[in-house]
């Protein structure tokens, strides 16, 4: 995963007309989660902000990247968990952070690139991507920026499992039956097959 670095400094005055004041000033309101735990078990945020052009590299992206925090001085390892948008304006209004380390593994979503010439699509078929992320789980250093999925031997109405994928120190933790792309029959591909059949 890419690393890129995000400065924020601690809010102390939390609520909404606090929040609404912040983005007035181009400050987005961030929290971040880690293993402190509050007096009832629910993780516990540490509640800062951000300038929006220091989100900006990290929100509208379809990268994922590992982002070392700066918050008032203190140094935070940390990924994307959660982002909330205005419902009319898809003005960013709130980010959720999460912190990791080496050892815990974390489970995000990746991407997929789809690799290779399918046959079925060389047969006149549309090539369906039904998800365009997989969640996986592995230690963050180990999770590379997308998986790259070979489907140069997809035929007309077969498709690939997330069940049928594999790859070295990671562990899907998308259901094994979701499909993540397939071949589509079209009218060519149909207008082939019959001239195929009569030929015969």
């Amino acid at each position: 995963m890419k690393e890129i670095d995000v400065t924020g400094k601690k809010r102390d005055i939390l609520g909404k007309k606090s929040a609404k004041h912040l983005r007035k000033e181009g400050l987005i309101p961030c929290n971040l989660y880690g293993e402190a735990k509050d007096e009832n078990g629910a993780p516990k945020a540490l509640a800062f902000t951000c300038p929006m052009n220091e989100l900006r590299k990290i929100v509208y992206t379809p990268h994922i990247y590992v982002i070392n925090l700066h918050i008032d001085g203190e140094a935070h390892t940390a990924i994307l968990k959660e982002l909330q948008f205005h419902p009319v304006t898809d003005a960013l209004l709130h980010v959720d952070f999460y912190e990791v380390n080496d050892q815990k593994p974390i489970t995000i979503g990746i991407p997929v690139k789809l690799t290779g010439l399918a046959q079925g699509v060389r047969d006149g078929g549309r090539m369906n991507l039904s998800i365009r992320k997989i969640n996986v789980t592995a230690k963050y250093q180990e999770i590379p920026e997308h998986l790259d999925i070979d489907v140069t031997s997809l035929k007309i109405g077969k498709s690939i499992k997330v069940g049928d994928l594999h790859f070295e120190g990671l562990e899907m933790a998308t259901g094994k039956e979701v499909v993540v792309c397939s071949i589509k029959a079209t009218r060519k591909s149909a207008a082939a097959s019959s001239s195929d059949a009569d030929a015969e």
